[in-house]
Formats: structure tokens, sequence, C-alpha cells
């Protein structure tokens, strides 16, 4: 048993609500951080018969991709689908918590989650939306500590660089203090200047975890007041955002790469815009309803798009632009989601030791269908 907001936290490391879009309504819902939780089952969207299976199967949370609160309630009406809802949940003391934007743009989210099915790499956001604001940090230590220090701010996430971790620069030289009446010093005398052998030591970091690590950094400084700075970088760190942009191993026609997906997908069809002969090697794509870019992708050089939910207008820009174009449907590129996510939350239930079960939705179907 844990408590949601435990699961909440899970959340915020799998998709960071920093990366949500502004218009979008992503988080706790409904329910009390503080509520437990047993079982938790995650799903595209909260639709009654999502609460039915949660009820049936004694859930606590629900997990969802699509917010099933997104705009402002100003009635709840329980004679409508909405309230009914709403009742039920509440009535079974069932927490309902949603990423949505955030879990398309995060590392390892919903569209890292195609390019995987579909062996994509040297993978990019095809529009960034979010990059890293970073800050060093220069704190200085006597050399006998200065490893320790350096070692448990680099446990605490600071000294990321690409893929290298603990990096980190540092000079030596002369530290002079003088402890004054009421001072407790590691080094010197009370009223005598003392001279120290320093290091200065100096590293990277993302600005939101900066209290994590100045926490980490002064557990182990043996200075009963421990000088440091932290400042500004012009410099971004990790970038995210909304669908990616890649390459696949071999080239493909249009039509082999869509009868690719659509056997991968669950769909029972795709419709294909086909603007030129030319085979496809490099794949833009976006989760969802993305139609809005196709100029983005067609102007990173990609020979195909790949989303859900385009419209006539749309389709005839692709063809305007000379772009191949796959509509793959909104359900068909994001059910996926919930095994996927299960997947994650069960790997950090195992990691921290959670004695809860986790499980997706194995019912959700495309509300299209096609005779």
């Amino acid at each position: 048993m844990i408590k949601c907001q435990m699961a909440m936290e899970a959340m915020e490391q799998i998709a960071p609500r920093v990366l949500a879009e502004e218009w979008d309504n992503p988080g706790l819902l409904l329910g009390d951080p503080a509520q437990k939780i047993n079982k938790i089952i995650t799903c595209l969207d909260v639709t009654e018969a999502l609460v039915r299976e949660a009820v049936e199967k004694e859930c606590d949370m629900i997990i969802s991709h699509h917010p099933f609160i997104f705009h402002a309630l100003k009635k709840i009406r329980t004679d409508l689908p909405a309230g009914r809802l709403i009742r039920q949940l509440i009535k079974s003391n069932i927490a309902v918590f949603a990423a949505h934007t955030n879990l398309d743009s995060a590392n390892g989210g919903v569209n890292d989650m195609l390019c995987e099915m579909w062996h994509l790499h040297n993978i990019r956001p095809l529009d960034i939306t979010f990059a890293e604001e970073l800050v060093k940090l220069a704190v200085f230590v006597p050399q006998s500590h200065a490893e320790a220090v350096r070692l448990a701010i680099g446990k605490a996430g600071a000294g990321f660089i690409g893929n290298y971790s603990h990096c980190a620069f540092e000079v030596r030289g002369k530290g002079h203090f003088l402890p004054r009446e009421g001072t407790s010093p590691y080094i010197g005398e009370i009223g005598r200047i003392a001279s120290v052998d320093e290091v200065r030591l100096e590293t990277v970091l993302p600005e939101q975890i900066k209290d994590r690590v100045v926490r980490a950094m002064l557990k182990v400084h043996p200075y009963e007041e421990a000088a440091y700075e932290i400042y500004p970088l012009k410099t971004k760190g990790k970038a995210a955002g909304l669908g990616r942009i890649g390459e696949i191993e071999e080239k493909l026609s249009l039509e082999q790469f869509a009868a690719m997906i659509k056997e991968i997908l669950p769909v029972d069809y795709v419709r294909i815009v086909k603007s030129n002969d030319r085979k496809i090697k490099r794949v833009a794509l976006c989760s969802g309803a993305g139609a809005e870019f196709i100029g983005k992708a067609k102007m990173q050089g990609a020979d195909l798009y790949v989303t859900g939910d385009v419209k006539y207008h749309e389709a005839q820009k692709a063809q305007e632009l000379d772009m191949n174009l796959i509509d793959a449907g909104h359900f068909g590129t994001e059910a996926p989601v919930a095994e996927a996510l299960a997947d994650k939350l069960n790997l950090y239930a195992r990691k921290n030791k959670w004695n809860i079960e986790i499980i997706y939705d194995t019912t959700a179907k495309d509300p299209f269908s096609i005779i």
C-alpha cells in the first residue's frame, strides 16, 4: 500500500509536469494525495467502461493519458455522462490522475514509444517546447574533502553533460577566514586568521534540482559555514517537445511503411496521402492529433509524416508541400501507452519496494470503424 502522493511523484519522474503545454490539464484531477492506494489501472481515456472495470477490479487509482476533466466545470449534472462518472468515482473512492502533453513530450513517453515500435534511430524532438534552465554551482572546500563533496553532488544529479555524469572542474588555491566568537570552526582557532589549502569545485546542473544538490553538498561539507555560489547560465540543458523525427534502417516505399505500422498498431486501417514516389528514410511523427506540424516535418527534411486526426484541407496541405502522409488515427497512435505506462510504473514500484498491483486497460477500442 502507498499513498496517492507517492504515485504522483512517480509520474513526475516519468512525465515531468513542466513539459505540459500551457493549455493542458495534467495532474491529480480527482481524489486526495493522502488517500491509500493498493491497485492502479492505466488507460488512454477515462470512460464509463473503464470506470466499471476499475470498480470490478477494485482499483484505487486511475492514471490516464487524456484528462477526463479538461475544461472548467460550471456544474456537475449526475444525469449526464460526465456527472455520472464523477459520482461513481467519488462513491468508489477512486483517484484520477492524468499525464497528457507532458507524457507526449517526455523522454521515453508516447512519441518515443512509437519510435521504438517502428525501429527509428537518430531521434530528436520535432517541435521543441522546453529546454532545461542550467545553473553553475561553485563551492570552496578543503582539499581533504573535495572528493567527498564532488561525489555527493554528482550523486544528487549535478554534472550531467550529454551521456557523461559527475562532470566537474576544480582548481586549487588558498582560503582565508577569521573565526569569531560564537563559531565552531572545523579548521582554525577563534580570534586567529586561518589559511587553508582549498579547492574551488565547479559543476553544472538543472536549475530545478539546485536545492537537492545544495543539501547533498552541505551534508558532507566539513565547514560550519560553507562558501558557495550559484549563478544562471545562458546555455540550455536537455530539450524536449512534441513529436519526433528519426530514420529507419532501410528505405521503404510509402505502402511498405504503412503496412508495417498497420500491423504494429491496434488499428484496422490507416489513411495515406501519397504526394510522391520517393522511398522513405526520414520519418517524422506526432501521436494523437498533430496535423499542425506537417510544415515543420517538411522543413526538417522528413520523407513521411505520421499522425492522427488529419482533416481534408490538412491532407491537401501535405500534397502542396510534396509530403507523404499517414493518418494512423488518434486512438491508434496513443492506445499502446496504457501498457507502456503500466510497465514503467511497475519498474518504479519494484525499485521502490511498493507492495501494490499495477494493471492496464485491455478493453479500450477505437470509436471509429469502417464498413
